[in-house]
């Protein structure tokens, strides 16, 4: 019987973050590598994430998974586990910078990240070249792990994403027409755009039932052209995924124009700055995601959410968090039937990965590195996120 990374009692994990208070890891930017113990009597993990830039609010919340799970699992094989952080910035050309640095200059046995789908295609080639396993959290364009045998994920991917929200909104909103509006920079955006608009043709029987596809640049603020031609269009729903600070600003732009239309998004709508950028505007607007507080897939998940609540001061943990912690659960599983840190030993038993019983749901992994998930959606509702409900894959 394959050996697996046990779940502890919540008392036993109240003490552990008691005894570990004060010890989680640094970044590497505040670790120099001098400093840092032996590489043989640890083995290293490193982390790209967006600690600063557009999506920082992603990568915070995914690291603050990552090091509970650390602080609650912090040995594998009888090593302790020596986890390094770079930030990404947000910007392709510093994720790659990253993964390269944790690999040469840190002596990573995997790699976890990224929150965002351009950035971990940007390290795709290095970690495929240097033959390091990556394993990412969020990112869900399909292009991801595409023919990369050293890129995993925890997460679902963006056909079953956009087909879940396309469901939604024919079954639940009975909507038979929509616009979509893209941020043409992003790969997460663009992708999911293209999957949804396949699944609410199909659904609907509508060839036309798609009334206009409308883009804007990164950094743009002001969607007033790109709504103006909502407003001719009077849609049904519009689908806007994007990053949240664009989506809040949109919506907020939209009701001033008296756009009534209901709004769907994808899973990076849902940060809590979604929800302080767009107010009261916002309320009603419901999102695909991959993981909720109020439908705990598993008893690993029960345990997760108190350990989370202990550390961060009662505050519920979000999908990110949860990912996060997920993927250095995988890693470690891996690592430990493995029987060694190897990076290519770790990446072959990560490939086998199969019912992993994570906090975000049963885990397994495809022929392409992609998890096999269950997805929810959540509204916005009274100023926070709430459950909906729970979409299988078919």
């Amino acid at each position: 019987m394959r050996k697996r990374i046990g779940v502890l009692p919540v008392a036993v994990l109240v003490a552990i973050l008691v005894l570990t208070a004060g010890c989680a890891p640094k970044p590497a930017a505040e670790q120099p590598a001098e400093q840092a113990p032996a590489a043989g009597d640890t083995i290293r993990i490193g982390v790209f994430e967006p600690m600063t830039g557009d999506s920082a609010a992603g990568g915070q919340m995914t690291w603050e998974g990552i090091q509970l799970a650390w602080e609650l699992h912090p040995q594998v094989l009888g090593k302790k586990v020596d986890v390094k952080l770079v930030d990404n910035k947000t910007d392709k050309n510093e994720a790659a910078n990253a993964v390269a640095r944790l690999i040469e200059k840190e002596k990573v046995v995997a790699i976890i990240g990224s929150y965002g789908s351009s950035l971990s295609m940007s390290a795709g080639p290095i970690v495929l070249e240097k033959k390091v396993p990556a394993v990412g959290c969020s990112p869900t364009n399909p292009l991801v792990t595409k023919d990369n045998p050293y890129y995993f994920r925890v997460c679902f991917i963006d056909p079953f994403q956009g087909k879940v929200m396309a469901k939604y909104a024919t079954e639940n909103l009975r909507a038979k027409t929509a616009v979509i509006i893209r941020n043409v920079a992003d790969a997460y955006s663009v992708g999911l755009c293209n999957y949804f608009k396949d699944a609410f043709v199909k659904l609907t029987g509508n060839e036309k039932a798609i009334l206009a596809e409308l883009d804007y640049q990164q950094g743009d603020q002001d969607f007033t052209a790109q709504l103006t031609t909502v407003k001719t269009k009077n849609p049904d729903v519009i689908f806007a995924p994007g990053p949240y600070n664009d989506g809040a600003l949109m919506i907020k732009q939209a009701r001033s124009l008296g756009i009534k239309a209901a709004f769907l998004g994808g899973d990076t709508w849902e940060a809590p700055e979604f929800i302080q950028i767009g107010g009261k505007d916002v309320e009603g607007v419901a999102l695909s995601t991959h993981y909720s507080v109020d439908a705990a897939p598993t008893e690993a998940a029960k345990e997760f959410v108190a350990a989370y609540k202990k550390k961060y001061d009662g505050k519920a943990p979000n999908a990110f968090a949860a990912l996060g912690y997920d993927a250095y659960m995988v890693i470690l599983d891996a690592i430990e039937r493995a029987g060694s840190p190897d990076p290519v030993a770790v990446r072959d038993t990560l490939a086998k990965t199969a019912d992993f019983k994570g906090v975000t749901g049963t885990i397994t992994l495809d022929e392409n590195g992609d998890a096999t998930k269950s997805a929810v959606i959540l509204q916005v509702q009274n100023g926070q996120f709430k459950y909906l409900t729970t979409v299988e894959p078919e």
